[in-house]
Order: structure tokens, then sequence, then C-alpha cells
């Protein structure tokens, strides 16, 4: 870590964007530790196994007959980094395009958070499915190791044990993306619309619901599946990451909170219930039905509400 370095890239941003991303990838790195990524042959056979097993066991409980992604990959914080900056790039690019010039200052201040943010998600990520929105479509499985094993290690938790869950719980979104072809781009849509409207000037209310109830779907339905697919009891590991969660120093807090971390376990808690209802009622395979087509995704009332999404798809 080089926080020196990390510095001088952000204030030595140039360019006519509000942001140079160049900067931000060289401060992202600057100012975050890349973490030990030497995998020992019984790491790598882990990861492996691991995968082949969620992929097995969640096709047989959700009834899906999904791919993974072509690009399965254990990395260390530096890669993720590298990994996560052309995505946020592509998102952010409506602000860019109606961006006005910007006075070095500004970019400045812009390329340091962007460098803040890459670097503290690369720091905290454990594992990630990117169906690359805003990109190709060589959809991608992420593997954070080094923190992995720091949080495994952290909670007291068998490191074994902690890395199957997590990939338990991201090939169950392999499995709802590869599902509905559609979901990416539909997500897609809704955040370009979003950022756009941020770069007229205005916040598209209804647009940023939108996709706060398509990834309350995403990330119930993913909880659902891994909980009906995982082999063993999770409950322990769950409450163990939430209360090192909670007891985070008041900086971490803080970023979290700016991040959104407090609306995802929401996201978690509230697509959960609704998508246990609806599988105690059709079971998973009928649960599944959410990813046939665009409008079988629940609206905000429905989630609330699972008999009434029940009943209009039914």
């Amino acid at each position: 870590m080089n926080l020196f370095r990390a510095a001088r890239a952000v204030a030595g941003s140039d360019g006519d964007s509000p942001v140079d991303w160049t900067a931000v990838g060289t401060a992202a790195r600057a100012g975050t530790a890349p973490g030990e990524l030497s995998l020992s042959a019984a790491d790598r056979a882990g990861y492996a196994d691991d995968v082949a097993d969620a992929r097995s066991r969640i096709r047989t409980a959700s009834g899906i007959d999904f791919e993974l992604p072509g690009s399965v990959e254990v990395q260390n914080r530096h890669h993720w980094i590298d990994a996560n900056v052309a995505t946020f790039r592509r998102l952010l690019a409506p602000l860019e395009s109606g961006a006005m010039v910007v006075p070095s200052i500004a970019r400045a201040a812009n390329t340091g958070t962007m460098a803040l943010t890459l670097g503290f998600l690369a720091s905290n990520v454990l594992g990630q499915y990117d169906p690359t929105l805003l990109g190709d479509d060589d959809h991608r499985l992420y593997f954070v190791h080094p923190n992995v094993v720091g949080v495994a290690d952290a909670l007291e938790a068998d490191r074994d044990r902690f890395r199957r869950w997590i990939a338990f719980h991201e090939v169950a979104h392999a499995a709802e993306f590869d599902a509905a072809p559609w979901l990416a781009s539909h997500l897609e849509s809704k955040m370009e619309t979003a950022v756009s409207e941020l770069t007229a000037g205005h916040l598209d209310r209804a647009a940023l619901g939108d996709l706060d109830t398509t990834m309350t779907a995403v990330e119930g339905y993913a909880e659902l599946v891994m909980d009906r697919a995982f082999d063993e009891e999770y409950a322990d590991l769950r409450e163990k990451l939430d209360a090192r969660r909670r007891e985070a120093g008041p900086i971490s807090a803080l970023v979290r909170r700016l991040l959104g971390f407090g609306r995802k376990r929401r996201q978690y808690e509230r697509g959960k219930a609704f998508f246990d209802a609806v599988a105690d009622e059709r079971g998973v395979a009928g649960a599944g039905a959410v990813w046939e087509r665009p409008e079988n995704l629940p609206t905000d009332a429905e989630l609330d509400d699972p008999s009434a999404w029940l009943r209009r798809v039914a």
C-alpha cells in the first residue's frame, strides 16, 4: 500500500472528462494492499470443486438447467480493481458525455472519490458474479481470495466451509442470469435511465425504484436456492458476518452506508421472505417462473404480498 502514490495519482488526474479513470485505477491499487494469492493445490481444487458442486446442487434444487460463466477467476484485490474500473466507467459514461468542461479540482475530487470507492469494495468483496452490464456477453465469476481467507479467519470459521458458502451464493446468481437472458439488458436499461437523468440534473425515483425492486428479486431468489441447495446449515456464518459488519469502525460504517450496503442487506431479507412464501406455495421450481419474462418480476407492492404475485403470474 502506498498512500503517497495514491494521492499523487489523484492530484495529477487530467483530461477533459469529470473522472480520470486511468488515475482511478492507479490510485485504487496504490491505496489497497493486493493481498496474498499463492494458492495451494488444495485451494485451487477447493474452488473448482465448490463451483462444480454448487452448479450441480443448484440445478437440482431450482430445476434450472444453467451453465457456468465462461470465466471463473480467483483474484487478489488489485485484479478485482482492474476488472471493475472498466465496468464503473461504462456505467457512468452518460455522466461524462453530458458534462461541461470540468475544473481540475473537481476532476481530482471525482477521481479520488471513485478510487476510494473501488479500493474499499476491493477490500470487502468476497465473490462477485459479473454479468458485465453495459459490456459484452462474457459473464464472469470472481473470488477475491485474500478477502475470503481474511474474513473466514476473522469470523473463526472453517476456511473451506466459508469458501463453499460464498461459491454457492455466486453460482446462484449465475443460475438466474442464465435462466433469464433478458435480465442483464433489463438492469442495464434501468441503470442507463437513472444515470442519464442524473446527467440532466434530475433524480429519476421511478427508475431507481424499479432497479431496487429487480435487485431485491435477484438477491432474494439467490438466497432461496442457496438455502435449498447448500449442503450444510449456514445461519451461523450469516450471523457472524452481520455482527462483524455492525462492529465496523465509524469510517467503515459511514462508507458502507454511503455505498448502500445496508440496502443490499434489506434486499436479501425482503427478497428471501418473498421467495420463501412463493416456494412454500408452488415449490422452488414454481418460484423460478419469475425469470421467464420481464413481466413476471414482482412489483414493489408484490414483494410484500407474495399471494398477489402468485395470482397474477398464475
